[in-house]
């Protein structure tokens, strides 16, 4: 795996933060700049690389992080470089409640949140056409981790995580980075 990037993505606030934590305890570095600091609405840390906001214009940090971890908005998959062999851990979760957590994020830095509606229909089309990408890249393997089956139950979330990651990390340590608590827009059970 040392050959390899682990790049942890999804649409904003589906629980990428939490993956890029349970990696970085399990033994895989993370890349980050600390930049962006904790807060109310991810109090462990946002773990970002500002760097990865540019890959189209400039790829060339990407050699650097071979055998470790990065985090990248999905919307930015479709401009890595062909060359490297990426392993992609992409963090699926409820559309309606990763729309509700971002609203309040924008409420709290009295920003104003666009139409739920059109969003939501821009992220579904983003998501069937991403799916139908990856699955013709040669170079990269995807793991899909729903964001409710995670807090649900870390553990085996955490074994699936290390299989597709080589085996070779520490799935307990991974597992107590979860902290149910703070799933904090949570759809209603029905």
């Amino acid at each position: 795996m040392d050959t390899e990037i682990v790049i942890v993505s999804g649409l904003p606030r589906s629980g990428t933060s939490l993956m890029m934590q349970m990696l970085d305890r399990g033994g895989v570095r993370a890349v980050t700049d600390n930049i962006r600091t904790p807060d109310t609405d991810n109090p462990r840390g946002y773990y970002e690389f500002e760097q990865v906001k540019k890959i189209k214009q400039d790829a060339s940090w990407i050699p650097e992080v071979r055998g470790k971890s990065v985090k990248m908005v999905s919307q930015l998959l479709f401009d890595l470089p062909a060359g490297e062999e990426y392993r992609i851990v992409f963090m699926e979760r409820d559309l309606d409640e990763m729309l509700a957590s971002q609203e309040k994020m924008l409420d709290r830095l009295n920003r104003e949140a666009g139409p739920r509606d059109d969003i939501k229909a821009a992220f579904v089309k983003h998501l069937s056409r991403l799916r139908a990408w990856l699955a013709q890249q040669p170079n990269m393997q995807v793991l899909y981790i729903r964001y409710s089956d995670l807090v649900k139950d870390p553990e085996a979330q955490a074994s699936r995580i290390n299989e597709f990651l080589g085996g070779a990390l520490d799935v307990a340590a991974m597992a107590e980075a979860v902290d149910p608590s703070l799933y904090r827009n949570r759809k209603p059970a029905g």
